[in-house]
This record gives C-alpha cells, structure tokens and sequence, in this order.
C-alpha cells in the first residue's frame, strides 16, 4: 500500500477555512464603502498566502484558498453565471432561540451562459503562493445547485420551454470554466454537491416531490447532469465530488444513508473521486460503498469540522477497516467531512482545533496508507 502521487491524497480535505478576523474586519469596511475592492484583495492576499503556509506546514498536499474571498460556497461562483440569479440566504430565529439558515433561492432567469472566467484569477495567486510538489485545488458549487433548490419552478420557462437545452447550457458553461482554470495550470477541481446528500433525507425528498420530482428519478438525472460536466473535463484534470449534508454554524441539514443515491452517484456518475461525509450516525454505514467501481476513489470523511472535540485515531482506523468490506483500502483516502467555514461566518471550532484535527488526518493517513 502507497501514498498517492496525484489527487486525491490520501491526507485530503474539503477545502474552506476558518476566516481571520483581520479579514473579516476588511470585508465589513468594504461592505460600508470604507475601503475598496481592491484594498479588500490586498488583505485577501495576505490571509490566503497564511493559510496555505497553515495546510503545508500539517503536512497536506492539496492546497486551497480557503474560499477567503467568498461569503457563501456556492453563491459567489453562481451568480457569477450569465444567466443566474440568486436572493442571499437569511437566518431565522427558531421558538427555541437556536438558528435556522433559510437556504437561497436561486433562479435562471435567461439562458445560461459562460460570460467571463470566474476563478481563474484567484486561482493564479493560489498557485504562486504553492511549494513545489503540493497540489493547488479549486472547489466550485455543483452544477445541480442551480435545479435542485427551486426545481422546475426556478427555471425561466421562456429562457427554458423544456429543461433538455438548460442541462447542457449549464454544462457547458461549466466546461468553458473547467478550460479557463486548465489554461492556468489547474489539475485539481471539487464540486461540491448538497443535493444528492440531502436526497438521503425523507424530509427533503418530500419537498423534491412537493416541486415536481420524483426523488428516486433525481439522483439518476443528476449523474447525468454531472457526466455532461465531466464530457468536457481537460485532459490531465482531476475532477472530485463532495457530498455535503449541509454545514453553516456548525449545523447540518440532511441525514440519512446513503443507499437512495449510491447506485446513480458512485457506478453511473463519470468522476474521479467523492467525498463522502461518515462523521457520525447521520450518514449510515458503509454498505453504499459497494457500487463504487475499480478506478474510483472514495474519501471517508470520518473527521467532523463541526465540534471541537477531536477523533480518536483507532477508533478512525477502525472505521477505515470496516469501509474495506466494501472498498479495497487502494481506493480509500481521509479527510474532514466537510470544510470548517462553507460560509463567512464559520464552524463553532476553534482555530487550534482546526490544526488539530487536520494534523489526525495526515497521520492517520500515513499509518494506514504507509
């Protein structure tokens, strides 16, 4: 058994991260008109070249931004589409005084389109802040985020009489993205994917089916959504799938194995790779693991970003070895379920115990893997 020369590494990780709060302070003053875009991209800089020193001195190879110049995973890529447009998200105050976010509603409002590069740019100075021989990663939202959320009601039906031109619309803006990022020199790209996560959960495959989907037609239709994304792929490109089951203030929103969706995902969905979230009950057992085909590799997510408490490292090999029922360990990697900051406002966790728990990834990886 060997460590991976290419992505993804068996020491692996979502990608976002806990925002300093220098630059939280510089996004507030921008938001006031007190300083401008680019005094806030000057800080950018600053807080993203630190972090990628913080993920290459625990040892890890592939290397983000830590989404530091984005307020939301996907909102700040999406509206960034021709074509798209999105309401920002709200919190509610429940009866019992907990938080509830009111997830955005995003609307095609014209034919999606392709209209400039979205990360190239960022992805530029990710690059030049890289040791040689880590790998920088790019995470973009899943093309589903843009059906999934308001179903065919969200979707201009005179941009869209029919849905078939909206899929490889999307797709094809996706894949002009994929080619911009390939011509800078990207290898390594994630999408993250709440839906076919929240399609594990009773709940949320009600609402599918209050908008006019069949939950159990969905997660095939997705795959093949996806696979017209990854038709396109550069040559040389990685192309990853996280699976999220929802992570704002340390809250989640779906729960449920993930037997609904394991066939259409893990032997009808073309990518390289998934993360797959297995840091607690929520997320069943490993047995949808046995659709995964030879080729392919599945990240465990057995680390939460969600407390601080950190894992016990036997009670994660453990849990890798059970996943070997289902899964040679050859196609198997480790990483935290989820990223520590999907949005601005970050996971309950404090900075240490992020270090900490990205340090038990990469030596469990390495006791495990060699």
């Amino acid at each position: 058994m060997s460590q991976r020369s290419t992505p993804p590494f068996r020491a692996d990780h979502v990608g976002s991260f806990l925002r300093p709060r220098y630059l939280l302070d510089a996004r507030e003053q921008r938001s006031k008109g007190e300083i401008t875009a680019e005094q806030l991209r000057a800080v950018e800089d600053r807080a993203i070249t630190e972090i990628v020193k913080f993920q290459e001195d625990v040892g890890l190879k592939s290397i983000t931004d830590g989404e530091f110049r984005r307020t939301y995973f996907h909102i700040d890529f999406l509206d960034q589409l021709g074509g798209v447009k999105t309401d920002i998200p709200v919190t509610i105050k429940k009866p019992d005084g907990s938080e509830e976010l009111a997830p955005p509603v995003m609307r095609v409002i014209d034919k999606v389109r392709h209209v400039k590069d979205i990360q190239r740019a960022d992805f530029e100075y990710l690059k030049s802040q890289v040791l040689p021989g880590s790998t920088p990663k790019v995470s973009i939202p899943s093309p589903t985020m843009l059906h999934f959320r308001g179903g065919r009601a969200g979707i201009s039906r005179e941009a869209y009489p029919e849905l078939e031109p909206f899929y490889q619309d999307v797709a094809d803006a996706y894949g002009d993205e994929l080619r911009s990022l390939a011509a800078a020199g990207s290898t390594y790209v994630q999408m993250d994917d709440t839906n076919l996560a929240y399609l594990c959960d009773e709940h949320m495959r009600e609402g599918a089916r209050t908008r006019g989907d069949d939950p159990n037609e969905l997660p095939h239709r997705y795959a093949g959504f996806i696979n017209r994304v990854v038709a396109q792929r550069p040559a040389g490109m990685t192309l990853a799938v996280h699976l999220c089951r929802g992570n704002f203030k340390s809250h989640w929103a779906a729960t449920g194995g993930y037997e609904p969706v394991a066939e259409a995902l893990l032997s009808e969905m073309h990518v390289d790779a998934y993360f797959m979230e297995y840091d607690d009950a929520r997320s069943g057992g490993f047995e949808p693991l046995r659709f995964l085909p030879k080729g392919k590799i599945v990240v465990l997510g057995l680390v939460t970003t969600k407390l601080g408490q950190l894992e016990s490292k036997d009670v994660l090999k453990r849990r890798i070895d059970e996943a070997t029922k289902y899964v040679p360990l050859e196609q198997l990697c480790l990483s935290p379920q989820c990223g520590f900051s999907s949005t601005v406002h970050g996971n309950d966790i404090a900075v240490e115990a992020q270090r900490a728990k990205l340090r038990l990834v990469v030596e469990t990886a390495r006791e495990v893997w060699g």
